[in-house]
């Protein structure tokens, strides 16, 4: 088993822009006017991130949100504004897998920002995006998980990410977060989730997950013939 460390943090709209040609951004943000604003998506609808119909709401814990966005080839989302801070998980990129790259932009918490996205393809653009609507906590230790023996690959006031890597038929320590968390599939493989009460959730594919309720016990165990890997993802408060 490893669990990754990876210390990069890299702005959102940046990684968006530089990961794959064809996935563009268009945006506008809140130091300028409304009117200029307006004039950026001048006849177009703009909503909120949480209206966005491609970013749509799977789960709703709270203060969290966790958003599985989808955009197909071709496609074009509406404008939409973000004003909470987001952790992105990606999936797939136009061109091809991206096996679970994790970024978050917090600055959407204090300065509000505007854009849409477009997919020129030929792939599936995907993501599953945590929304956390709080004010987040600034001492990052102060709720560290048990059951991880290394670092988080991302962490900060209102995220935290770790990256476990399974062999077949390899399994986790017990894992314990204070707060809430859910595990995302990032790899090929078959992955089951075992708590500790009995229920076992199966993930088969990329972007299957499982979302978990605070203190609440469980391993992560590769019960399928290849490699494979899960990001897990905490919302911060």
């Amino acid at each position: 088993m490893r669990i990754i460390h990876s210390p990069s943090r890299r702005d959102l709209a940046n990684c968006l822009l530089s990961a794959a040609a064809g996935v563009l951004l268009f945006a506008a943000v809140s130091p300028l006017s409304s009117l200029a604003q307006e004039d950026e998506f001048a006849g177009e609808r703009i909503v909120h991130l949480l209206q966005e119909p491609r970013h749509r709401t799977v789960h709703h814990d709270g203060d969290l949100y966790l958003l599985d966005v989808q955009l197909n080839p071709g496609d074009v989302s509406l404008p939409h504004i973000h004003d909470q801070a987001i952790l992105l998980t990606y999936i797939n990129m136009d061109n091809g897998p991206r096996d679970g790259d994790v970024n978050s932009n917090t600055d959407y918490a204090s300065q509000s920002h505007t854009h849409k996205v477009s997919n020129a393809g030929p792939g599936l653009f995907r993501i599953i995006a945590l929304v956390n609507t709080g004010v987040g906590n600034p001492d990052l230790m102060a709720d560290r998980p048990s059951g991880f023996s290394g670092q988080p690959q991302h962490e900060n006031a209102w995220f935290r990410s770790y990256r476990v890597e399974l062999a077949p038929g390899e399994v986790t320590s017990v894992q314990i977060h204070s707060l809430s968390s859910f595990v995302v599939q990032v790899a090929d493989g078959l992955i089951h989730v075992e708590r500790s009460d009995g229920i076992t959730a199966e993930l088969d594919a990329r972007a299957d997950w499982v979302w978990h309720d605070p203190n609440e016990a469980y391993v992560i165990r590769n019960v399928g013939q290849v490699a494979s890997a899960v990001v897990v993802n905490e919302g911060r408060h």
